[in-house]
């Protein structure tokens, strides 16, 4: 599937009004989890909106197959831990939304940390600690989680810090603006209007790229920025659309307008010092992409808002 129609056809979707909510911090199958700062839980309506059939991820953890052989290092640490300590959020739609009814953190980023814990230790066990854009790299650095699954763009300065698993996904930044602005159609009609999004995200740079005169406000999660659009604190806000998507379940005064300006390919997070665990965490990628686990995870989170085939996911690697 060409994903730049993937792309657009999640924006016609959330222009439509089909599609989700979606916030700010993450958690995992049988994990535990602490209170999001500056967050707060997504409401249970916001869950039931999004769709995410549950009973098919869970499906697809108790298929999965442990490793029969795990490299020296962080891998067996692992296991012998018994618990994947993940970074991630717990309020994003279709990626790692937290059902306060069950405690459970469903999405397609929560469903690959889970299946992830299970082919290491042999059950899907997690630990979230919750991440903001401004933290994933220290506390991949300092060994405070063992992996970041949170919608975190590759980057070469990012590479710098810390390790790439895949590509998994790939996304493209996209503009939200209230319902009935005017003169905001494209990424140069920013120039000269103040836009907002989140810090220590790619976006100031790309926006001073292609609209030098925007005035840049920055917040620390998706809820605040969202919030401070509402409440007219800015003309736009600017992140990945899949995030921008949902903005509008809870904030029905938001719309997202439908294409997309960029490329960003997610990757999961893991420490430097391990390439080993990278390699192997890598295999692992393309064996589910392989098997048809990913596809089939897709169909069970994304692919519910979206209509069609799961898209061919990128390269690994």
């Amino acid at each position: 599937m060409n994903l730049t129609r993937y792309r657009r056809r999640v924006a016609v979707t959330v222009v439509a009004g089909t599609v989700v909510a979606l916030a700010g911090a993450c958690s995992s199958g049988s994990s535990s989890s602490s209170t999001p700062p500056g967050g707060g839980a997504a409401k249970a309506a916001d869950v039931a909106a999004v769709g995410i059939d549950a009973s098919s991820i869970d499906a697809l953890i108790a298929a999965e197959k442990p490793a029969t052989d795990l490299p020296a290092g962080l891998a067996q640490k692992i296991k012998d831990r018994g618990q994947l300590l993940v970074g991630g959020t717990q309020t994003a739609a279709l990626f790692s939304l937290l059902d306060p009814t069950t405690g459970k953190v469903q999405g397609f980023d929560a469903g690959l940390s889970q299946l992830l814990a299970k082919y290491i230790i042999g059950e899907p066990d997690t630990k979230l600690v919750n991440v903001t854009s401004a933290t994933r790299e220290a506390l991949l650095q300092n060994g405070s989680v063992d992996s970041v699954f949170a919608t975190y763009t590759i980057t070469p300065e990012r590479a710098e810090k810390v390790n790439f698993a895949g590509p998994y996904y790939q996304d493209g930044l996209g503009i939200q603006v209230r319902k009935g602005t005017s003169g905001i159609s494209s990424i140069a009609d920013l120039n000269g209007k103040t836009v907002i999004t989140q810090s220590g995200s790619t976006v100031p740079d790309a926006v001073k790229k292609a609209a030098p005169d925007a005035k840049i406000q920055l917040f620390d999660t998706n809820v605040e920025a969202a919030q401070a659009l509402a409440q007219k604190r800015g003309d736009a806000y600017v992140l990945d659309q899949s995030i921008l998507a949902g903005n509008s379940v809870t904030n029905p005064d938001l719309t997202t307008l439908p294409e997309t300006f960029s490329k960003e390919l997610y990757g999961i997070g893991l420490p430097k010092d391990d390439p080993e665990f990278t390699t192997f965490v890598n295999t692992w990628l393309k064996q589910i992409e392989a098997d048809g686990t990913w596809a089939k995870l897709w169909k069970a989170t994304v692919g519910t808002q979206v209509p069609g085939e799961a898209p061919t996911p990128p390269a690994v690697g």
